[in-house]
């Protein structure tokens, strides 16, 4: 008999390999983008060559920043409210 899964932590746990997957993915493909920069700026053509593998990897490191924040920053609204709650309690005194 399988014992009963914590619903919350399974879904966090989902959340956090998804992540990984994530930044494997990314690590994968930013560093083909940048050997294949460095390729072109070998060329004899390619030494004025602007550093483009910085554009999508800014752009894709904020995604994968905003999926690390909701995978290990996690503040469910239950437990905001909560402190929030307490805070309030604290300040009426």
């Amino acid at each position: 008999m399988e014992p009963q899964r914590n619903e919350h932590l399974w879904k966090l746990a989902q959340n956090r390999a998804a992540f990984k997957i994530h930044l494997r993915t990314y690590l994968v493909i930013i560093s083909g983008l940048w050997l294949l920069y460095l390729i072109m700026y070998l060329q004899s053509w390619g030494k004025g060559l602007h550093p483009w593998p910085i554009w999508p990897m800014l752009g894709w490191g904020i995604g994968l920043a905003t999926h690390y924040f909701s995978a290990y920053r996690t503040i469910d609204q239950k437990s905001m409210t909560e402190r929030e709650y307490e805070k309030l309690l604290r300040g009426s005194h």
